[in-house]
């Protein structure tokens, strides 16, 4: 399976929807880095876009996909686009559905492909009031697919505890060879829910590191590029960001080469519970 990846290489989730199994993460861009960037990945191929209500920037993210989709010549059309975005916090029902209507405003895209709860805080009731809005705008049209991010598995056998009417497709949390979360990832893929990447290159803290160099330089390729490889040969979605046209460039250019099977055991040997961000899943208060 792992051959056949390309840059246009789509995912089944659970729902029979497909998602691109590379895309951009915009996180901690501002408006005009945001339009660059995603107008440059555009070019490059990538047709996937990961967004959130946190991340305040949907409206430049949708206005760079519109503006995009009206060039003249443009051979392609919304629904080639795959957009992302999240619910930031959960406080209960009403909360929830006018964070949806905010972010369908703000993208300006007529709906949205993904919609993810961004995290567990809040509480078990909450939560539950958070997911019973996403489900109701799922059913509305609004919502392609639902899914959750940063959810360990006790947040979503609480959930799935309540037999909800559309089950999460997808975990989106901290996976990398130095965060494997190998109970996690074994969890969710029983229950049929994707996996994917929010921080795929380690937030740049990795990149020195011996393992790394060693198999960019038998494959010819850098560092970010294993890590890339590595997510996708992991069966993950992966959401690497960068601001650098270069670099967006050079991150889905990772189609002509494959980690091995040692490589791969090399790489998930790394893992050392590196949280490079935030670590809803391992707050046991949570």
């Amino acid at each position: 399976m792992t051959s056949n990846l390309r840059l246009g290489s789509r995912l089944r989730l659970s729902d029979g929807n497909l998602i691109p199994r590379l895309g951009l993460g915009v996180y901690e861009m501002d408006d005009a880095e945001t339009r660059r960037a995603v107008t440059w990945a555009l070019d490059a191929g990538y047709r996937h876009f990961d967004c959130a209500e946190w991340y305040y920037n949907e409206r430049a993210v949708g206005e760079a996909i519109r503006q995009y989709l009206q060039r003249p010549g443009c051979q392609l059309e919304r629904a080639d686009i795959f957009y992302v975005s999240k619910l930031q916090s959960n406080r209960g029902y009403q909360s929830a559905k006018s964070s949806i209507q905010q972010s369908l405003q703000a993208c300006q895209l007529g709906y949205i492909d993904l919609y993810l709860v961004h995290s567990p805080y809040g509480g078990r009731q909450r939560r539950l009031e958070s997911w019973k809005a996403i489900e109701d705008a799922k059913d509305a049209g609004l919502l392609k697919s639902v899914g959750v991010s940063n959810y360990g598995q006790r947040h979503i056998e609480e959930l799935l505890a309540t037999c909800p009417k559309h089950e999460p497709v997808i975990n989106q949390c901290d996976l990398h060879p130095f965060m494997a979360r190998a109970d996690l990832v074994e969890y969710c893929r029983k229950n049929e829910i994707a996996l994917e990447c929010w921080g795929p290159l380690v937030r740049g803290e990795r990149m020195d590191h011996p393992t790394l160099k060693n198999l960019a330089k038998k494959h010819s390729v850098t560092p970010a590029q294993v890590l890339i490889r590595f997510s996708l040969q992991r069966d993950y979605v992966t959401i690497p960001k960068s601001v650098s046209k270069d670099r967006i460039e050079e991150n889905a250019n990772v189609f002509d080469f494959a980690l091995d099977e040692k490589d791969m055991e090399r790489l998930l040997s790394l893992d050392e519970y590196l949280v490079t961000d935030w670590d809803p899943i391992g707050d046991d208060s949570v």
